[in-house]
């Protein structure tokens, strides 16, 4: 189901940042699960939209999950995936990003997850971030070096 690759060489001639020190636990009374550095779980309904972000992040070096609505991506995270960053989109049937987010942020294990929001729902940014807060917001069709900077922030 996860694709497993070998994460980047971090350092000064490597050509790639360190990797940022920031808190990558989510735990809840005596069960602590590790973020995972260098995953991200993809959370879109349109296929073409998730295997061409799944094939452009493991060729920059990430392991990537897929889940086509927000109640599979909470079945990932019950089942123990902890991704360094989420991407959600949105627009989705089964439960959207809007219920998907709320889930998330009321449960103690997943609520420290980065999210980026990532959506062709013509949204501003200042929309977005006056319903989920100060998160990145990347508009669809996404400029690939902006969102790999803005996954980068999070997951190194």
């Amino acid at each position: 189901m996860y694709n497993t690759v070998k994460p980047r060489e971090h350092g000064a001639h490597s050509g790639h940042p360190p990797p940022m020190t920031r808190k990558a636990r989510s735990c809840r009374r005596d069960t602590c699960v590790p973020r995972t550095p260098d995953t991200l779980l993809i959370i879109d309904d349109d296929l073409p939209v998730r295997t061409a972000l799944k094939e452009l992040f493991e060729t920059e070096g990430y392991t990537v999950a897929l889940a086509a609505n927000g109640r599979a991506a909470l079945n990932h995270l019950h089942k123990g995936l902890r991704p360094s960053v989420i991407l959600l989109d949105l627009m989705m049937s089964v439960m959207d990003g809007w219920d998907f987010r709320n889930e998330q942020l009321a449960h103690p294990d997943f609520r420290d997850i980065p999210v980026v929001i990532l959506t062709a729902a013509g949204f501003s940014a200042e929309t977005v971030r006056a319903q989920f807060g100060d998160v990145p917001f990347v508009p669809k069709p996404p400029p690939h070096t902006g969102l790999l900077d803005v996954v980068k922030r999070f997951s190194r």
